[in-house]
């Protein structure tokens, strides 16, 4: 079945020339994973890009002792910066994708990506807007770290999971403390401040952010 027939490409990634439309059905191909399903692993090849059609995907950084450092999240309409940038030097990933929930992609071989720079304006400035606006995620995260304490460090990333994929936040206490390379008992601690003072409802596994 076509892409187009199963997606609304136009309505995700609008403001595409007609022909570069007609090469992502022809050269793209539609992959399904489920929650945890990882996409991408820190040191392997990168030899597609990825356009998220549905779900929601996290990409974080690990160190050698298993730490991990939370960068963003992509969504339907958006596409991962990091592959389309090292991957036309077709060097290896220096990060981690994972999905966070059921999730659609659109899978691009990278071989035809620097055609579609030189022949397509629409790829060009779609390919600069995504790295850039990743970038301004990417610098909202580290000035977190660098000038935040983690009260507020956490509010900033719990804010910014809601703007994305809504007020009911999915994720266990170990999951955040990963995230924001804290421990567990300090995220629960400061989760039950939070609840204390009404900014949250706590549930088995989850909350909700109630705080407007």
């Amino acid at each position: 079945m076509p892409i187009e027939a199963q997606y609304n490409i136009k309505a995700l990634f609008p403001g595409l020339e007609e022909g570069l439309y007609a090469e992502l059905e022809t050269h793209g191909s539609i992959k399904e994973v489920k929650a945890g399903d990882v996409l991408m692993r820190s040191g392997q090849p990168i030899r597609a890009t990825m356009l998220v059609l549905e779900g929601a995907i996290r990409l974080y950084q690990q160190d050698a002792d298993g730490g991990e450092f939370f960068i963003y999240h992509l969504q339907p309409g958006q596409a991962c910066a990091i592959s389309m940038v090292c991957g036309y030097g077709m060097g290896e990933s220096h990060i981690t994708a994972k999905a966070l929930t059921h999730s659609v992609l659109l899978s691009l071989p990278l071989n035809y990506m620097e055609d579609w720079m030189l022949r397509y304006r629409s790829w060009n400035q779609f390919v600069i807007r995504t790295y850039r606006s990743r970038f301004e995620e990417l610098l909202q995260t580290v000035n977190a770290i660098a000038f935040k304490n983690m009260d507020e460090r956490l509010e900033f990333y719990i804010k910014r999971h809601v703007q994305q994929l809504g007020k009911q936040v999915k994720l266990t206490h170990h999951e955040i403390a990963n995230d924001l390379n804290s421990s567990r008992e300090v995220i629960s601690r400061l989760l039950k401040k939070m609840e204390k003072e009404g900014w949250i409802v706590m549930h088995r596994n989850s909350f909700e952010w109630i705080r407007d």
